[in-house]
């Protein structure tokens, strides 16, 4: 099953209210679930390959899988066009509509998770935030992010807003976040 919710802030699980359909991850958009507080503090992780250690992408968020809150994802709003690709046809899954297609890492060519290529209505209904790529927890390690100070976690509230046309990739950080 595809459908997720973001309900970890930093590792701490909140329940689903039984019910509710939500593919995508909750976030700045949310109705019922989590309100936008929540959301700006949610740590930022950087999100690479298991199989290579390479870097995916630096904007990601936890996540746990709707149908089973045992699984963790990970999940970022900015499409990683020059770590992944995607490999096999779209498919749906039984809890939804939304036509996924999965993503390979482009040194290793092993899935690292899917994409939501077209959302379903009742999902674009439902709280999202906009986060349509997710990686699987058991194909990806993570490291937190470091604010600008190197002292604090990164949290979500605090990354600029983006450009609509703006892709994951090294071009995108500062000297100073590859540093770091």
């Amino acid at each position: 099953m595809s459908c997720c919710i973001d309900s970890t802030e930093c590792g701490t699980v909140e329940p689903v209210k039984p019910g509710i359909r939500i593919h995508n991850l909750l976030g700045k958009e949310s109705r019922n679930l989590m309100s936008t507080s929540n959301f700006k503090n949610k740590c930022v992780s950087e999100v690479s390959c298991i199989f290579c250690d390479s870097l995916l992408c630096t904007r990601g968020m936890k996540a746990v899988l709707l149908a089973d809150t045992e699984i963790e994802l990970y999940s970022t709003d900015i499409p990683p066009n020059r770590t992944v690709d995607f490999v096999a046809s779209c498919y749906s899954t039984d809890s939804c509509k939304c036509k996924l297609r999965d993503i390979a890492c482009l040194k290793c060519g092993n899935v690292v998770g899917y994409h939501v290529v077209a959302p379903c209505k009742p999902c674009l209904l439902s709280c999202n935030n906009g986060h349509f790529w997710m990686f699987n927890s058991d194909a990806v390690s993570t490291v937190n992010r470091l604010d600008s100070s190197g002292l604090n976690l990164l949290l979500w509230g605090d990354l600029p807003e983006l450009d609509v046309s703006e892709d994951e990739g090294s071009d995108g950080l500062s000297e100073e976040e590859w540093i770091r």
